[in-house]
């Protein structure tokens, strides 16, 4: 069955786009016309150790790809295409791949590494290929160093693609027995010391009941602890990374050896190169995040016999760990303000120093006000810059009582840093910081105001001016500015900005026009506070406002006159690329300028709609751009909103447009969510008028229910985004049972009710809503009651869950669950009264 592929994996890969064309095509026949020939075809090439590495590697590359991929549904079709080979076909593969491993083409063993798991991913759990990890095992011990390094590698990219529920307790041990013997300082070879570190790493998720036991414990700890000491750099650093895991997965397993932790965590940091570094740093910030968890979850209030005990390790690290890490500080790179991916010891330490600051709140303070001082007025940017940014690194976590004193020494030097010190990383940092001060200690919550009328002016002069600085210097002014106008959101009928708002707007317009406004993301960020401006401003600055959408209105005008001018100039790809990534944040940004226009001028914005509407449309129409889509999509609902029932006209147009997106398979799934969410809008906003898109909008509903309701068996990432569809779903419902209620059109909804209780059975019994569906969910229910009446009464009292549903609800910690539980239960007791 097997055929002879070489040439064609070859030209695949060619220079000359016709010739590459043509082996891709080739390649795509023989896989649909005969799969298990094609398959076999890939795994002969990849063992034939007399084919050339390049074909090889591609040949695996493709296997590879035959049995997983990234969207969820299609790995669901290749996992069940696997499983209905023919079993012969399968093993010839699986003979072949073993084989592999002993290789003497380091490519070619890696890639046949990767498959073997793949494989395994899909067959362990189904029970298939029992004899994988004995074989794998037994090669550990051969004498060839390549054969075993190859093992090890496929034992954790084994370990990386099942759960540990798929393997049984006796073969973990005997795998954790073989990684931990290949990491042991006595193995003489590197390659296979770092293979065996590495797959450590992913065996530690299947290592529960081997921590639970003392013995195995210490063992691991020390083969670890003394790997991170290897001469060599790569199994430092892989050393590092399992003891970060180790950190999260077994927090409470940790207090016998962080003492050792932390002196070789130090050390590393002071003395080794910069990735093993990084890591140990990566150690203590993991601590952090475990802590603030257990310390948020438990509100701080242990009792002694507390099942998840925080053992306040960085609390007692504290006077050690404090210096280490502004000793970090002041080891920036000399353009890391200009790389937006930059990552060294200096981005690290800071961001560690605020994880610290936010788990001991108040302690840090005294700790790192000296460094302050002793640096902020230094004649070398690096002191002056370390500073500012330990400043910075400290402001979320301590009180307001123990910060505001400081801050309000420390203002009036920055601001006159931001405008006049000579180094540009000093003002980028400067400006990040004063973000942060109106961030966390300037709002409606704080008692003692850090702004006032005699500090306002000059404030917002300097964070203006600054916006003509450098891009990430005036990229950082922005954010600091959408921070001030955030602080001031619940200031009731005037606000300290109005007598600045013209100006502010003008200066943030300004900036997106800036020739270099697409670096530093200084243009998206510009948009951002525009929209923050707007949102928190009041009714002394509506004319002002109304005035601004027509200059948005332009605006976008331009944005897409540019678009349709570039495709016309295809040949001009590149730029045109450059452009259009440009154009397409900017058509997002200023769409949502009008979504928070929209917001803050209400009715009135009616006027505007109808030289709107175009630019509405054909973002609704930009599904090949989602973003742009799905920003549309909200700037939509934030319409509804504000014009209610004047925005009819429209909707059939809009309407007609979302159906349309659903139906389309091109559409990105970020995007369905909000659209169903819009349909609840459109609803709220029209009331009984949207009876004519029932029956479009209903099916699409029922349908995507369905699909939502069961997720067992998918990963974290699914389950997440199985919650915000359901989320999308239930909001439609709510929208549409409230914008009908009191019309005598209501029983045109009581067909869908069932269909409707039936959805929230279903969630309820998969146990796998997050807080807001949950809330959303109980409140669909009680919509239901309301707007239905008796005829929802009896459907409620038959349904499998609703009242273990909603007393779950009612006893709930969440405020908002329980309110919309309360109002709930109301409603249906009422219905069931009638």
């Amino acid at each position: 069955m097997a055929m002879e592929v070489t040439q064609v994996l070859l030209s695949a890969q060619a220079v000359d786009s016709t010739v590459r064309k043509h082996a891709e095509e080739t390649l795509k026949q023989f896989q649909e016309q005969n799969l298990p020939g094609f398959l076999l075809s890939l795994s002969a090439e990849l063992a034939s150790e007399e084919k050339p590495v390049d074909s090889r590697k591609l040949a695996g590359l493709i296997l590879k790809n035959a049995l997983d991929a990234k969207e969820q549904h299609r790995k669901y079709e290749l996992v069940q295409r696997w499983l209905s080979l023919d079993v012969a076909v399968k093993s010839q593969i699986k003979a072949c791949l073993l084989q592999i491993l002993s290789s003497t083409v380091t490519d070619a063993r890696s890639t046949a590494s990767q498959v073997i798991a793949k494989v395994a991913g899909i067959e362990l759990p189904q029970k298939q290929w029992p004899e994988l990890i004995g074989s794998l095992l037994s090669n550990v011990h051969q004498v060839p160093p390549h054969v075993k390094q190859a093992t090890l590698e496929t034992l954790g990219y084994m370990c990386e693609e099942v759960g540990p529920e798929v393997v049984e307790q006796d073969q973990v041990n005997k795998i954790l027995t073989a990684v931990v013997q290949g990491m042991n300082a006595n193995e003489g070879n590197i390659e296979v010391r770092l293979a065996a570190t590495r797959a450590l790493y992913n065996a530690l998720g299947f290592a529960q009941a081997n921590f639970s036991n003392d013995m195995e414990r210490d063992y691991i700890m020390r083969v670890v602890c003394e790997a991170t000491l290897s001469p060599d750099l790569k199994i430092r650093q892989a050393a590092y990374e399992c003891l970060v895991s180790i950190g999260s997965t077994y927090y409470e397993k940790l207090a016998p050896y962080i003492q050792d932790i932390f002196n070789i965590t130090s050390k590393a940091v002071r003395e080794d190169e910069e990735p093993v570094a990084l890591q140990a740093i990566e150690f203590w910030s993991s601590i952090c995040d475990e802590e603030i968890d257990i310390l948020e979850e438990y509100g701080g209030d242990f009792t002694a016999d507390s099942d998840v005990p925080c053992y306040y390790f960085i609390k007692q690290a504290l006077p050690a760990l404090v210096p280490m890490l502004l000793e970090t500080l002041l080891k920036q790179e000399e353009d890391q303000d200009q790389d937006e991916g930059a990552w060294n010891l200096a981005m690290a330490g800071g961001t560690c120093l605020g994880l610290v600051a936010r788990t001991v709140g108040d302690d840090i303070v005294p700790l790192v006000m000296p460094f302050i001082e002793e640096n902020i007025t230094k004649a070398d940017w690096r002191q002056r810059e370390g500073a500012t940014y330990a400043f910075g690194s400290i402001l979320e976590g301590p009180s307001p009582d123990k910060l505001t004193p400081i801050v309000n020494v420390a203002l009036n030097f920055m601001l006159t840093a931001l405008t006049k010190d000579p180094s540009s990383h000093v003002k980028d940092t400067t400006a990040w910081t004063l973000g942060r001060i109106f961030e966390f200690l300037h709002g409606s919550t704080i008692e003692t105001p850090i702004i006032t009328p005699a500090n306002c002016q000059q404030i917002i002069t300097v964070l203006l001016q600054s916006m003509n600085d450098a891009p990430n210097v005036a990229e950082k002014a922005c954010g600091a500015l959408y921070f001030l106008a955030q602080g001031y959101e619940d200031v009731g009928s005037t606000s300290p900005l109005t007598p600045f708002f013209q100006e502010i707007v003008r200066s943030l317009l300004n900036v997106t026009h800036r020739e270099d406004a697409g670096e530093s993301r200084l243009r998206t960020a510009a948009y951002e506070t525009l929209n923050e401006v707007v949102r928190c401003s009041t009714e002394e600055t509506a004319r002002l406002v109304l005035e601004l959408v027509q200059v948005i209105m332009t605006e976008l005008h331009k944005t897409l006159e540019a678009q349709k001018l570039s495709s016309d100039e295809r040949e001009k790809q590149s730029e045109l690329q450059g452009l259009l990534c440009g154009s397409a944040t900017v058509h997002e940004e200023a769409m949502l300028s009008i979504g928070a226009l929209a917001y803050a001028t209400g009715p009135n914005f009616a006027k505007y709609m109808q030289d709107f509407y175009k630019y509405l449309e054909m973002g609704l129409q930009n599904f090949e751009e989602y973003q742009v889509c799905a920003v549309t999509v909200g700037v939509v609902g934030d319409i509804c909103r504000a014009l209610e029932d004047k925005i009819l006209p429209y909707c059939d147009g809009i309407m007609t447009q979302l159906l349309k997106d659903l139906s389309s398979n091109q559409l990105h799934r970020s995007v369905k969510p909000p659209i169903f969410s819009c349909f609840g809008d459109i609803a709220l906003a029209i009331g009984e008028n949207f009876e004519k898109y029932l029956m479009y909008a209903m099916p699409m509903l029922q349908s995507a229910a369905e699909l939502s309701a069961h997720t067992s068996g998918v990963d974290d990432e699914m389950i997440e985004y199985t919650n915000l569809l359901r989320n999308g779903i239930l909001e439609a419902y709510s929208g549409i049972f409230q914008g009908f209620k009191n019309s005598p059109k209501t029983q045109l909804l009581i067909p869908y009710a069932p269909h409707i209780l039936q959805f929230l059975d279903s969630i309820y019994m998969e146990k796998d809503m997050d807080d807001v569906v949950m809330k959303t969910a109980i409140g669909v229910l009680g919509d239901l009651a309301d707007t239905l009446g008796s005829n929802a009464g009896s459907l409620i009292q038959q349904s499998l869950s609703s009242k273990d549903f909603l007393n779950e609800c009612l006893s709930s910690d969440d405020h908002l669950i329980k309110e919309s539980a309360e109002w709930a239960r109301l409603a249906i007791s009422r219905a069931i009264s009638v």
